[in-house]
């Protein structure tokens, strides 16, 4: 069973978000709450495996807060959904420990995906982080090095890269190349050990540095 929590400034939006997920019967919704203080308070008498951060606006009282949850409760993953956020504040929100970030435009089924991701262990990212990527490493010129590390990828690990980095979920990946999710979530570790790297946002930008995949 997963437990979770949401935090929102707006009551209505914490509820919802919570409702939307916890019908899912693996899914336990502990607590809803309108700031972090209340979370932190909750996380003192419960154990919460992922919280759901709603952020509407660049605010660095949000940065500020999650490295104080981040000290506090090592363990717990935290899943930012943003709205009106431009993309450096959302590099931020990652760079402060945010292990997972959607869009406003996301649906139920990647929201579950992401909780999913995050609690057996890997980092979870919308569609959306990858143009993000682009604009903010594309010119990192240390792709010679890069180069030669990819030639040790089969080509099966490759696909999955390529699959990844333009955004397809673990289902999506797995249905696409008919395999497995838990294969798929495999050969993504396996890749993150061959290139020698620590969460999925560097697997992104690694792809598009190494032109494995095409962004228009």
């Amino acid at each position: 069973m997963i437990n979770i929590s949401t935090v929102d400034e707006y009551p209505v939006f914490s509820e919802a978000i919570g409702a939307l997920v916890s019908h899912a019967d693996d899914i336990n919704l502990v607590s809803c709450h309108t700031n972090f203080d209340e979370l932190i308070l909750s996380m003192q008498e419960n154990l919460v495996h992922v919280a759901i951060i709603i952020v509407h606006y660049p605010n660095p009282q949000v940065l500020e807060d999650i490295k104080v949850i981040n000290y506090r409760f090592p363990k717990l993953k935290l899943l930012v959904l943003t709205v009106k956020v431009d993309e450096n504040f959302i590099l931020k929100l990652i760079k402060v420990g945010a292990k997972g970030h959607l869009s406003s435009d996301t649906g139920r089924s990647e929201m579950l995906e992401a909780i999913y991701s995050l609690r057996n262990g890997y980092d979870f990212y919308a569609k959306t982080i990858t143009n993000l990527l682009l604009n903010s490493y594309l010119h990192d010129k240390n792709s010679s090095k890069n180069n030669k590390i990819i030639t040790q990828l089969s080509p099966r690990e490759t696909e999955v890269l390529k699959q990844f980095a333009e955004g397809r979920t673990n289902k999506q990946i797995a249905d696409n190349l008919f395999i497995s999710i838990r294969t798929v979530e495999t050969h993504k570790t396996n890749i993150m050990k061959k290139i020698n790297i620590k969460t999925t946002v560097d697997l992104v930008k690694f792809a598009i540095k190494n032109n494995i995949i095409e962004l228009d």
